[in-house]
Order: C-alpha cells, then structure tokens, then sequence
C-alpha cells in the first residue's frame, strides 16, 4: 500500500481546516503549516478526540521559505515522500488603491502568490517519488471582482497562471491544478474565538443557482478527488467551485 503523506498550508481553520481533515479521514499523514497556534492547538486536540492520526502542526508562515521546508520534512517524516500538497494559505489587504501600501501590496502576494511557488518548488522533489498532486486554492476574485480588492485578485490570478505553468512543466510525474472557490462560508470552522453561527438569507441563497451558500467540504471533496491517483487525467485546470454564482447574469 502507497504511503499517502500531505502538506496543507493555512490548514487549521475555515477551508483549510476542512481540507486537513478530508485527508486525515482519507488515510493521509498531514503535516498544516499556519501562522496561528491556537487555531492550531484545537485542531491537533480536536483530531485526537475524533481518532484520526497523523497529524503533525507546524506553526509558520507559508512566504518563508525555512518553514515550508519544515512541513514538508515533517509530512516526510523520513520517507523522502509526499504525495500530496495543498496550497490554501491566503490574506488579504482590501481598500482604495490609492491607500493600498507597497508593503500591504506585497505581503498578499508573498504569502498567496510565492507561498505557492515556494511550496511546489519544494515539494517536487517529494511529489515526483510518488507522482503526487499539487493543489492551489485560488479564487473566483481571479475571475471577477469587487472594489477594492487589487492586491487579493492579482494574486489569485497569479496562481491561476503559476498552476498551468508548474503542470507544463512537472508532468507527467507531477499533477497541478487549482481549486477557485466561490462564497465560501467558513465562520463555524474557525477557531473557538473566533467562530459564530453563520445566517444566510433568502438573497445570499437565491444568488446561487443551486440554492445554497458553499461549505468548506465542497472544497476538501474536490481536493479529495483531484489528489485521487485514479484521476490522473486531470492536470493543468481551475476548477470553479461557486454552486453557479460565477454564471449569473445580474441586472440591476
């Protein structure tokens, strides 16, 4: 049997929570890079309490390069091997462009945009071993927008073109591609301080052609299916995920 070993960076709350669970349940051994101790000591106590092994914290910044090769050695744990890596570490810094600083500019993009590259540059080396996957959380902000959101968008749509790019360039052995969540509700996964109890009217619904606002498990379902092996077809895409809300015409 195949060692099934992740990385998930941003893994220890909203989508990357989910995301690190989803693998856990799978059988992986998941090593979570993220910033956050406490969200992270919560998630290592919760996953105790539900039994499901191999999870290993490491508490950093996904645009460091020292602690993405810390998790990755920890998802390794001597092996040489990783089989999966998932990048879903994500800021943002919105607000007039005009106001928008050179440093706020540039720290969404390092840890959205070179915490990506930073990540699957690292990893190769493990992936190609196992012919493993790398997984991007992008966004619909690469597609679509709001005021006030340059440094955000600019670095999802960056990871749009960086996924395509590593996929030419690290297949066969290697699959890439991304995931671009849409309205994504996440308030009941964060950490305890944190979390609240989400209410979503008749209008944040109706917005959706499917009826509801997203879940964190959308995503960690399709991260699940994209890591699968069986799908080795699959390389070089962003899948939209946003129960149809990107496909809406609005007319005010």
């Amino acid at each position: 049997m195949q060692l099934k070993a992740g990385v998930v960076t941003g893994g220890a709350q909203g989508i990357g929570r989910a995301i690190s669970e989803a693998l856990l349940r799978a059988g992986y051994r998941v090593a979570v890079l993220d910033p956050d101790g406490e969200a992270l000591a919560e998630l290592q106590a919760d996953c105790a309490a539900a039994g499901l092994a191999g999870f290993t914290a490491v508490r950093g910044d996904a645009a460091c390069q020292s602690d993405v090769i810390e998790v990755l050695r920890c998802a390794a744990d001597g092996s040489g091997v990783v089989t999966v890596a998932v990048h879903n570490a994500g800021i943002s810094r919105n607000g007039p462009v005009e106001r928008l600083s050179l440093n706020d500019w540039q720290r969404v993009l390092d840890v959205n945009l070179t915490g990506a590259f930073l990540l699957a540059r690292h990893a190769a080396p493990l992936l190609r071993r196992a012919r493993g996957s790398i997984v991007n959380i992008a966004s619909t902000r690469a597609l679509m927008s709001e005021p006030h959101t340059e440094a955000y968008s600019a670095s999802k749509g960056g990871i749009l073109a960086l996924t395509h790019a590593l996929a030419v360039s690290l297949g066969p052995e290697i699959r890439v591609n991304a995931i671009s969540p849409g309205w994504i509700e996440t308030a009941e996964l964060q950490k305890r301080s944190a979390r609240a109890k989400p209410h979503h009217g008749a209008a944040d619904r109706a917005q959706h052609p499917v009826g509801r606002v997203g879940r964190p498990d959308d995503i960690a379902r399709a991260v699940l299916f994209l890591c699968d092996p069986a799908n080795d077809f699959v390389t070089g895409h962003n899948f939209v995920i946003d129960g149809g809300m990107t496909r809406r015409m609005i007319y005010v």
